[in-house]
């Protein structure tokens, strides 16, 4: 095999170990010459500025520091970052691009599992299943078989917000059930609905007709609170929210005053602030579900993270073209 290039990790050191277990760092290496005990939290550290002058892929992770004008100037030799995790936003600049660097992320490894959290709560919020356990819990009692009216996953619409990596792969996911799922998307014409198999609607029109409606737009100035009081007033009686998008995307003091009135029910993954303080009503309302950001990769998921750039760096060096290249231009307009 032809030498390596020099790669240099980029991330929060604990994570390395975890996204890059034995097996996956060892087929990083075959494509790479990289040491996990080096690992740059700050570039201005002499040892990361001189293995930085050498460096020609970046791995980057959670807790990278911003690649500026600045550091790309220490890094001439630069041709690639491949990103363990999913947004490069919180440290790509675009002067990255400008000089040419590839960039990739692992968003959409990462997007399968937040998908599959999805789906888990779909199917559960169909049969009631949480308000159910609370009932059991309050009054340590079950009222036996039988059947229950208003509940179940036979024909329910479910609306997705946005048709991301992430509400792709629900869809895919929603096909096997007799769910009716539709979407809106400002980015979606007609035609690319009809290919994903679903009617693209308005938001307020999904709003109107959902029983369950689920958030996967990204973060964005324009999308900052774009369910508020007066979307949330649009859903009807019964119906279900769940966040696992960011939590700005909702407008938490209206959500709060629908749960409190009983109207609806919201499944929430993220909030706004995150963590939440301790003496929020979300904690205590009955109609709350809330998680603490656990639907992305955790656990043995991040490996998935590590083989997604060990694979990159395969393509890479063999000429190919990158699976998952991030693009500046639709950057903003991404997760």
């Amino acid at each position: 095999m032809s030498q390596r290039p020099q790669a240099l990790f980029a991330m929060t050191a604990e994570n390395v170990p975890q996204v890059f277990p034995p097996e996956v760092l060892a087929r990083l290496r075959e494509s790479v010459d990289i040491d996990p005990a080096l690992v740059a939290r700050d570039f201005a550290d002499p040892g990361v500025r001189e293995a930085l002058a050498r460096t020609e892929i970046l791995v980057t992770g959670w807790g990278c520091p911003r690649l500026d004008a600045a550091v790309l100037d220490a890094a001439p030799r630069l041709r690639a970052v491949l990103h363990s995790a999913g947004s490069v936003k919180s440290f790509a600049t675009p002067e990255i691009w400008r000089r040419g660097i590839a960039v990739s992320s692992a968003a959409a490894a990462n997007a399968l599992p937040v998908a599959e959290y999805t789906l888990a709560m779909i199917l559960l919020a169909g049969k009631d299943v949480l308000a159910a356990r609370d009932r059991m819990r309050a009054t340590r009692a079950s009222s036996g078989w039988g059947v229950v009216p208003g509940i179940g996953n036979y024909g329910r619409r479910v609306g997705l917000i946005g048709a991301s990596r992430i509400g792709r792969r629900v869809l895919e996911l929603l096909r096997p059930f007799d769910l009716r799922p539709a979407l809106t998307d400002p980015y979606v014409d007609e035609r690319e609905a009809a290919a994903l198999g679903v009617p693209l609607l308005s938001l307020d029109e999904l709003l109107r007709t959902s029983d369950i409606v689920t958030v996967h737009a990204p973060e964005t100035p324009e999308t900052h609170h774009m369910i508020g009081r007066r979307e949330l007033a649009l859903m009807p009686d019964g119906a279900v929210l769940i966040n696992t998008a960011r939590g700005a995307l909702v407008d938490h003091d209206a959500l709060v005053a629908e749960l409190r009135a009983g109207r609806l029910t919201a499944i929430l993954d993220v909030t706004d602030p995150e963590p939440l303080p301790a003496d929020s009503p979300l904690y205590d309302l009955p109609g709350a579900f809330v998680t603490p950001h656990l639907a992305g990769s955790q656990g043995n998921e991040l490996a998935r993270l590590g083989l997604a750039v060990a694979e990159e760096a395969e393509r890479l060096l063999t000429g190919g073209k990158l699976a998952y290249g991030v693009d500046l231009a639709a950057l903003e307009r991404e997760a």
